[in-house]
C-alpha cells in the first residue's frame, strides 16, 4: 500500500488532468523544480501559504524574487501573500526566481497552488481505471496549523498493492485517532482517503506518528502496519515576547563610544530557525530624545552607547522603547515593545572646591582639643559616595603639629581642632593653608584641572592670663657628695611669660626622698640639710631628683624636677661581692675572684689584692695572682683536704683606700660547683641531710620488702627442719664444707642444729646453726666433712684467705680449692653408705 492520487474515472477527467499537467510542465519547462501548495478558495493578506526549500535548486542565491506580485518569498523559503488573494479557477502558478549577483547565475522554481476543496471532490470522482504497481511505504504528509478548512481537510491517500487481487479496507491508529488527541484524523475505509476533522495548533503538537493497517473482510492483513508521519506546517501566529517587561541597566558617564550598556532577550514559541522565529530588535524611542545616546544590535539586542557625553550630573537616567519583531524585521512580522530603563553611573568627574577659600578664626593660648571652624566644600557627584565624600588636609603652616582638620562623615564639613597648645608670647597669628580631595581619585587627566582645591585660613593667637612657667621642667644643680650640712646652691627657677620675671614666685618642695636637702621659699636655691650620698640606693646615674612648685601671687602654679648631680669622692673602698667560693678540687685548682667600687671609675681600678692574715696556715695554702685591674685568682697549694676555710683578702683602690672581705672558700670532692653545693654536708661533714617525703617512703618500702623475704625464708626452713632425721650425736660437731675448684662460687655450710638445702650456686644463710657465706665463680665445687670446726674452700683471685665466724663459736677457712668435684664424690660415697647403715644421712644440695 502506498500514497497514490485517484485517476479519473472517466475520460473527460482524465483529459483535464492530461491537459493541466501540460500546461504545468509547459510553464516550468526552464524551472529546476515543481511544488504543488493546496491552497483555501481564499487568502487574506500576509498569510502564510507555504514553504519551499530553496537550497535543493541554489544554495547560493542572494536575490528572491517571486513573479506573482500577490505572493512573496522569503530567505527560509516561507511563501507569504502579500494582498488577499482568491482564487477563481481550480488553480494558480507562479515562479520563484533565484539569482546569484556574483556568479550572475539564475534559477527558477515552478509553484502550482491548488484549491483543497477541488482537489477533494475530484478525488471523490475518481475511480481507478487501470492501476500501476506501487510499494506499501511511508508516505511525507503535513498539514498547516491554524487551518480554516473547511473540514474534513483532506490530507493524503494510502493504498495497499495487495488491493489489485483483494477488497482492502483501510484503518489507522495513533495520537490523533484513538489517542489524545482524540478523533484529529480519520481514514475512509474503503479509499484509505486520510482527513484531518479540525485545525491544529503547532506548538502544541508539532507532528503525529499514526500507523495505518490494510485488511480484507475476513480480517486477513496482506501488509505490515505502516507507519505515517503528519507533519504540522508552522503558522507566525505568535508574537516574540522580551524575557522581562522592563529591563534596567547602568552605564557610567562619560564612558567611550561602544561601551556595553546590556542586552535584551525574547523568545518565540514559533518553530525555531525559520523566518517565524527569527528576530530583530530595535529601539523604539529615547527619553529624553535628544541627544540620541544609544543603539541596538538588532540580531543579538545588545545596547551600545554612540556617544560618549553621558554626564550624571546633567540626567542621571534614560527610558528606551524597545521592540523585537519576527519575520527578521518585516513589516508584516509580529511584534511586542519592553522598557528599558538606563541609570548614569557616577564616576568622580568632579572636584571638590571650598567655598569661601578663606577663613578668620582665634583660639586662646595653652588650650587643646578644641574645635576652633569649619570649613564647608561644593561637590557635584553623588552624595554620600567615595566620589563625594572629602579628605581635608593642611598644607602648610602646620609645622609644629599644633592643628589637626578631619572630616565630618554626616556634613562634609572639615573640622578644624587645636591638638597641641599654642603660646601667645612665642605666636601671635598662624596662617594655615587647607586642601581638600574625594576619597575616590579623580577620573579625568590631571592636566585638565588643577586636581586640589585650596583655602587659606588664618588663626589669632589670644593672650591668657597665665601663671608661672616651669621652662624647662627639668633643672640640674651640681653639688659634692658628702657636702656639709648648711652648702647653698642654686636651684629651680621658674619665670612669668609675660614678664620673663622670676619676681614675686614663690616654691616649695613637693618631693625629696631621704629629705638631704631644703628649699629657699622665695629664690628657689637649694640649702644641704643632711650628708648626701651618691652611694645610696635611691641613687640613679648620680642624679637625686628633687620635685619643686612654683606659685605665683594668684596662686596658679607649675611643676618642675630640680636633678641634683652629686660628684663623686672617693669615700668607698672596693669589695668582693661574692663571699663563697667553691673549688672542685678534682677539676680546679683555683677560682677567679671579682671586686667592685661603688665610686666613679676615677676612684676605682686598678686594684691591689693581698691576703690579710697573720696566720701562717693560710699563706701555706692559699696564694693570690692578679688576673687584670678588678680580678684575681685563689689558688691552694701543698694538698689541703676537703673542707671549708676562711680566708681574708684586702682589695685596695688606685688611691689606696681598701676593704677586707672575708671569703668562705669551700673545697670540695665534686665536678661541678653546682654538685658541691648539694653535697656539702658529705663533703665537709658540716653540712645536714635532709630526705624528702619520697625517699622516706622508699627506705620504708625497701624495709617492709626486707622483712617479707626474711619471712618466706624462715617458714620455709622452719618446715624443711621438721621432715630431717636427727644426726648421731657423734657427729654433732661435723660440717658439711662445699668448695669450688675453679673458680669462686656460691658455697654452703650446713651445721647439724640446722641444716637446709638449697641450689648449687646460690647464696643461703642457717637460722641459729653454724652457717657460712659461700662463694661464687661458676665451677666444680668440694665438700669436705671438718669435725669441730668448718672449712670453706674456692678458688677466688690469687688465694686470699677469708675466716668467718659460725652463729655456734666455731669458724670457715676460704682456703684454695684443694679437690674437685669428683675426687670429693669418689671419697664420700662409701662413707655416705657406711653412715646410711649406722642411721645418719646427709643431704646434699
Amino acid at each position: 500500500m502506498a500514497a497514490a492520487g485517484p485517476t479519473l474515472s472517466r475520460s473527460g477527467a482524465l483529459c483535464r488532468r492530461l491537459l493541466l499537467t501540460l500546461s504545468i510542465l509547459a510553464f516550468a519547462c526552464d524551472a529546476c523544480k515543481q511544488v504543488i501548495l493546496h491552497v483555501p478558495s481564499k487568502l487574506d493578506a500576509e498569510k502564510f501559504v507555504g514553504r519551499v526549500n530553496l537550497e535543493e535548486c541554489f544554495k547560493s542565491a542572494n536575490i528572491i524574487h517571486s513573479s506573482d506580485p500577490d505572493f512573496q518569498i522569503l530567505k527560509d523559503g516561507s511563501v507569504y501573500t502579500t494582498n488577499a488573494v482568491l482564487l477563481s479557477s481550480e488553480t494558480r502558478s507562479f515562479t520563484i526566481l533565484l539569482f546569484n549577483t556574483d556568479s550572475q547565475e539564475e534559477k527558477e522554481i515552478s509553484v502550482l497552488l491548488e484549491e483543497e476543496t477541488q482537489v477533494q471532490k475530484r478525488l471523490s470522482k475518481e475511480k481507478p481505471l487501470r492501476r500501476a504497481k506501487r510499494r506499501w511505504a511511508p508516505i511525507p504528509c503535513s498539514m498547516l496549523e491554524n487551518s480554516l478548512g473547511p473540514f474534513p481537510l483532506f490530507l493524503q491517500q494510502v493504498q495497499s498493492d495487495a488491493a489489485q487481487n483483494y477488497t482492502i479496507y483501510y484503518s489507522i491508529r495513533g495520537p490523533g485517532v484513538d489517542q489524545e488527541p482524540l478523533h484529529l484524523f480519520y481514514v475512509e475505509r474503503d479509499t484509505g482517503n486520510l482527513y484531518c476533522t479540525r485545525p491544529v495548533d503547532r506548538e502544541q503538537y508539532e507532528s503525529f506518528e499514526i500507523t495505518a493497517f490494510a485488511t480484507t473482510p475476513d480480517g486477513y492483513t496482506p501488509e505490515y502496519p505502516l507507519p505515517l508521519l503528519i507533519k504540522v506546517e508552522d503558522e507566525n501566529d505568535n508574537a516574540p515576547i522580551f524575557t522581562e517587561t522592563t529591563y534596567t541597566f547602568t552605564v557610567f558617564e562619560n564612558c567611550k563610544v561602544g561601551s556595553t550598556v546590556g542586552q535584551v532577550c525574547a523568545t518565540d514559541k514559533d518553530e525555531p530557525d525559520t523566518m517565524h522565529t527569527r528576530l530583530r530588535y530595535s529601539i523604539l524611542e529615547q527619553l529624553p530624545s535628544s541627544p540620541t545616546l544609544f543603539s541596538m544590535h538588532p540580531a543579538t539586542g545588545v545596547i551600545t552607547t554612540v556617544s560618549s557625553q553621558l554626564d550624571r550630573e546633567l540626567l542621571d537616567k534614560y527610558q528606551l522603547k524597545i521592540k523585537v519583531q519576527d519575520m527578521d524585521g518585516q513589516y508584516f512580522g509580529l511584534h511586542t515593545t519592553a522598557t528599558c530603563i538606563i541609570n548614569i553611573g557616577d564616576v568622580n568627574d568632579n572636584l571638590p572646591t571650598f567655598s569661601p577659600t578663606s577663613y578668620v578664626t582665634s583660639v586662646e593660648e595653652n588650650t587643646i582639643d578644641v574645635e576652633i571652624l569649619r570649613v564647608t566644600i561644593e561637590d557635584k557627584d553623588l552624595i554620600n559616595t567615595p566620589n563625594w565624600r572629602a579628605n581635608y588636609t593642611i598644607l602648610k603652616g602646620n609645622e609644629n603639629g599644633n592643628f589637626k582638620i578631619v572630616t565630618d562623615p554626616r556634613t562634609n564639613e572639615g573640622v578644624l581642632c587645636v591638638v597641641k597648645p599654642l603660646n601667645y608670647e612665642e605666636t601671635q597669628q598662624v596662617t594655615l593653608q587647607l586642601g581638600v580631595v574625594n576619597e575616590a581619585p579623580y577620573s579625568r587627566e590631571a592636566s585638565s584641572r588643577s586636581a586640589m582645591s585650596t583655602a587659606t585660613v588664618t588663626v589669632n593667637v589670644k593672650n591668657q592670663d597665665e601663671g608661672p612657667e616651669c621652662n624647662p621642667p627639668v633643672q640640674t644643680v651640681r653639688i659634692k657628695e658628702n657636702a656639709p650640712a648648711g652648702t647653698r646652691s642654686s636651684g629651680y627657677k621658674a619665670y612669668d611669660p609675660d614678664t620673663r620675671s622670676s619676681t614675686g614666685i614663690r616654691y616649695r618642695k613637693v618631693s625629696d626622698p631621704k629629705g638631704w636637702v631644703t628649699i629657699d621659699e622665695d629664690s628657689g636655691s637649694i640649702i644641704v640639710f643632711r650628708s648626701l650620698d651618691r652611694e645610696a640606693e635611691v641613687i640613679s646615674n648620680g642624679i637625686y631628683n628633687v620635685t619643686v612648685l612654683a606659685s605665683d601671687k594668684n596662686g596658679r602654679t607649675c611643676t618642675g624636677i630640680l636633678g641634683i648631680i652629686l660628684e663623686d669622692i672617693n669615700d668607698n673602698g672596693p669589695y668582693i661581692p661574692k663571699q663563697t667560693v667553691v673549688i672542685c678540687k678534682p677539676t680546679m685548682s683555683s677560682a677567679e675572684i671579682v671586686a667592685v667600687d661603688p665610686d666613679e671609675p676615677v676612684n676605682g681600678p686598678p686594684f691591689d689584692f693581698s691576703l690579710e692574715s697573720s696566720d701562717s696556715e693560710v699563706r701555706r695554702i692559699w696564694r693570690l695572682t692578679k688576673i687584670n685591674d678588678t680580678a684575681a685568682r685563689l689558688s691552694y697549694q701543698n694538698d689541703p683536704p676537703f673542707g671549708s676555710y676562711a680566708v681574708p683578702i684586702r682589695v685596695s683602690d688606685r688611691f689606696g683606700l681598701s676593704t677586707v672581705t672575708s671569703l668562705n672558700v669551700i673545697l670540695c670532692n665534686c665536678i661541678t660547683e653546682n654538685d658541691c653545693t648539694f653535697r656539702t654536708s658529705e663533703r665537709t661533714g658540716n653540712g645536714e641531710v635532709k630526705l624528702g617525703t619520697w625517699a622516706i617512703l622508699a627506705i620504708l618500702l625497701g624495709i617492709a620488702l626486707l622483712f617479707c623475704v626474711l619471712f618466706t625464708l624462715v617458714c620455709g626452713i622452719s618446715g624443711t627442719t621438721k621432715e630431717l632425721k636427727v644426726l648421731p650425736d657423734d657427729l654433732a660437731q661435723q660440717n658439711l664444707i662445699v668448695s669450688n675448684t675453679e673458680a669462686p662460687g656460691d658455697d654452703k655450710v650446713y651445721s647439724t642444729n640446722g641444716f637446709t638445702t638449697q641450689a648449687v650456686g646460690a647464696a643461703g644463710q642457717g637460722i641459729c646453726g653454724t652457717l657460712g657465706s659461700g662463694v661464687r665463680n661458676g665451677g666444680q665445687e668440694t665438700i669436705e666433712m671438718v669435725k669441730g670446726h668448718q672449712t670453706l674452700d674456692s678458688c677466688r683471685g690469687a688465694g686470699h684467705h677469708h675466716t668467718l665466724d659460725s652463729c655456734r663459736g666455731g669458724h670457715v677457712e676460704v682456703d684454695n680449692c684443694r679437690y674437685t668435684y669428683s675426687e670429693w664424690h669418689s671419697f664420700t660415697q662409701p662413707r655416705l653408705g657406711e653412715e646410711s647403715i649406722r642411721g645418719h644421712t646427709l643431704i646434699k644440695n
